[in-house]
Order: C-alpha cells, then structure tokens, then sequence
C-alpha cells in the first residue's frame, strides 16, 4: 500500500480539505477519509458499504470487471489445476504455499485433530432431531471456548497453528455428526487413513459394516467445491469475522459469528436457492423457455446468476462447471430432472442477449448447487458446505486483523429520527389508532 502523490480535494460549502488517495499493490486505488469526520464534522454515507473499504489486506484480490480471484497472488485457477484445498488452506492462513514437508506435517495435525472430545456428543443431544445444521454447527465451533480454554487468548504461532488444526479438522466431523443426528442414523468417526475429502464423505455416508468408497470424481468435485470457497476478501461473513475479532473476541467466538451471517439466503444459502427454483420450474410444469420469459418480465427471479462484485464470468463458476460435468458425466446422472433442467437453463441464458447485455452470467452458487446434489448432500447442508470451505479464508481474516494493535470497528450512522422531545406522563398520552 502506497499514497498517491496526488490528494482527493472536497468541497463542502466554502470550505476545501485534502484527502490521501492510497494506492494497492494491484492499482486500486482509495480516498483515505480516516480524518474527515474530525476536520469537517462529516462522515461518509455508503449504505451496504459497496463503497467503502473497511481495512487493507495481503490475502485475497478480487476484480470483478475483469473475472480476476486471486489467493496471496495465485490464480485461482492455477490452484484448482495444481493445488489442493489443504494446501489452499495453508496458504490463505500462513501466507505461502507449503513445502513437502510442511503439507505433511500439517495433514498429521489434521488427523490428530479430527475427533471430538466426547462430551461434545451431549451437545449434539441437544438439538432435535429436525435441527438445522447451521445452527449446531455455530453453537459447537463456539463451545471450543470452553473445551480449549488454553487457546482463547493466543500468543505464540504454535497456539495459532494448534487452533487453525482444530478447527480446520474439526469441522468437518461436527457437520457429518449434525447431519447423520437429523436423520437418526448412528455417527461415523473419521478414518485416519482418508483424505480430507474423502474422509468427511465416509462420515457423511458409510453405514455400520458398509463403507461409503467415494470415487475420484466425487473427491475432486467435493475438493474443487471447497477450494473455490475458501476466501473472496471483504464478504459479509468475513467482514463480520473481522468485526467481531476486532473487540479482541477469541477466534472460536468470531468463527462461530461468520457462519451465523453466512447462514442468509443472499450469502451461504444462495446455492440452496438455485436447488428450489429449479424445482419450482419442475413442479410448475414450466419450460425453461417460459421461467426465463418471466424472470424478464419480473415475475420470477433468476437464482445463481450474475454477482454483486463480478461484471464478468465468475472464475469460480467456471471451475465449478467443468467439475459438475466431470462429475454427471462419471455419475450418468442423465435422469435427473433437475440436473437436466439446469443445463438447459445455463445453455439457454448463455445464448440470450437480454441476460448477456446484463452481465447475467451462472456464478458460483448455480454449479455448487448440482455439484452438492450429485453427491448426495441435502439442501439444508449446503450453507454448512459452504462454512467448510470458507473455514481457511476467516481464520486468515482474524490472523490479520488481530496482528498488532486492534481497532474496534465502530461505524456511524446519519440519524433521521425524531428530534429531542420532552417526557409525557402516561395519562396524558393522546391515544394512537
């Protein structure tokens, strides 16, 4: 980050001030309004902060114009091609890519990791039967605060690296145990011989006396599903990753407020809503020709496609695509109405000027979405997948905003309420209605 040899000039009345324009190490550039309030009495006014960049950060360039993702300089598609999520992991969190030796140790501390201590296991109890995967996996993340306690103020790497191993492994157990309790079928422990991938799928789906034996294809679709997740810099759930650690809150604390805000249907549950529009066009008898001639008219609307950041195609979307089709055509999921639905919507929007003009190109969440169904993963888990592969990107998050000295966030607000009034006893009160 540099200053611009040039400063922003503001006129508000009569009165000029200079403002820094700061400058990234990719070109972008930013009106520091740091000292605004101070000197003129104004703040800034960005609803939904579209505008606003609320820290500096090494760890993820998005550019949405041009489709650019890149992780601490990477490509995203180099790291699809050539990396793996553990090796994503490690260097969204520890800042480059790992050596042999490092990988390895790292996926031992994995394994060592993986199980829950069991009086976990009555917080699972807990819950109904019917209860939502989210909802359990927040509150058991949050409970680590109380199982580790030793890792709530953390001081040396090693702490660090001790609660990026368990959350990182942990997770995947909590959510397979969240989902097998929703259907009242026994837990399955994690394997140490498995991958990760693999590992959660056997959890997820293996039987007592039948294991679930994942192919490659679902292993790299499940693996491609998490890496493409794992960070898109200032998100609403790693904003508030960053929010909540900026009051010095443990990082098992500010984690457990990241899945909470990517619960929402606009964030983690997007993907969910491309599963359920597919099915209304399937149960309204609709053809695709007729859902897309609504969704012009706006009487429907088009779930999975275009993004509020990228102009462009999403570079995500389009890793995700080739994998879902890897992954159907392995599968021979030709009988799928859903699926079969959806690769004619994608053909027939892709060949449609009015959504191309519009830059309504499939994102991200419309591959995830078959990618997840293929595999056997109900509905309700997908924002839980999601919470999986962004795991990496909030601790990543965290780590920066609590290195060095911590500033609370504390944004202001322009109030349009009443102005000062007196106090009316409550017998003279004029009635309302």
């Amino acid at each position: 980050m540099s200053k611009n040899t040039q400063n922003a000039i503001l006129t508000i009345g009569d009165e000029r001030y200079e403002l820094p324009v700061i400058v990234g190490s990719e070109g972008e550039r930013a009106i520091d309004v740091r000292n605004l309030r101070n000197d003129s009495g104004c703040i800034t006014f960005d609803p939904g902060y579209a505008n606003t960049g609320s820290c500096t950060s090494d760890i993820t360039f998005v550019d949405g114009e041009r489709g650019i993702l890149r992780h601490r300089g990477y490509p995203v598609e180099q790291l699809a091609e050539h990396s793996s999520f553990i090796e994503t992991v490690m260097l969204l969190i520890f800042g480059e890519l790992p050596t042999q030796r490092e990988r390895d140790t790292f996926r031992e501390m994995l394994i060592n990791q993986e199980l829950l201590h069991e009086d976990l296991l009555h917080h699972f109890e807990g819950f109904p039967p019917y209860g939502q995967p989210m909802s359990i996996l927040s509150a058991v993340i949050n409970s680590f605060a109380s199982y580790h306690p030793d890792l709530l103020d953390i001081q040396t790497p090693e702490e660090f690296r001790l609660a990026v191993g368990k959350i990182i492994s942990k997770v995947r157990t909590i959510a397979a145990f969240a989902y097998r309790k929703s259907l009242g079928k026994p837990l399955v422990y994690p394997d140490p011989n498995r991958s990760y991938c693999a590992n959660f799928l056997h959890m997820m789906f293996s039987i007592p006396y039948k294991e679930f034996e994942p192919t490659r294809a679902q292993v790299r679709a499940l693996s491609l599903f998490l890496l493409v997740h794992a960070d898109h810099e200032q998100n609403c759930s790693t904003s508030t990753v960053r929010m909540v650690g900026s009051t010095q809150a443990n990082l098992f604390a500010s984690i457990s407020a990241g899945i909470c805000a990517l619960w929402g249907r606009l964030h983690g549950g997007a993907n969910a809503a491309v599963i359920d529009m597919l099915e209304s066009i399937r149960q309204g008898d609709l053809t695709v020709t007729e859902y897309l001639e609504k969704v012009k008219n706006k009487e429907m609307r088009l779930m999975g496609f275009g993004h509020r950041v990228y102009k462009s195609f999403d570079p995500r979307a389009r890793i995700l695509k080739q994998a879902a089709h890897d992954l159907l055509l392995e599968q021979d999921k030709h009988n799928d109405p859903l699926l079969e639905i959806a690769k004619e919507l994608e053909n027939a929007a892709l060949s449609d000027d009015f959504f191309i003009e519009r830059s309504l190109y499939p994102n991200v969440d419309f591959y995830s979405g078959i990618i997840l169904r293929t595999l056997g993963i109900p509905v309700n888990m997908y924002p839980v997948m999601f919470a999986i592969g962004r795991m990496p990107g909030w601790i990543a998050h965290w780590a920066e905003e609590n290195h060095g000295p911590t500033k609370i966030h504390r944004p202001r607000q322009v109030y349009t309420g009443p102005v000062q009034r007196d106090y009316v006893a409550i017998d003279d009160r004029e009635p309302r209605g």
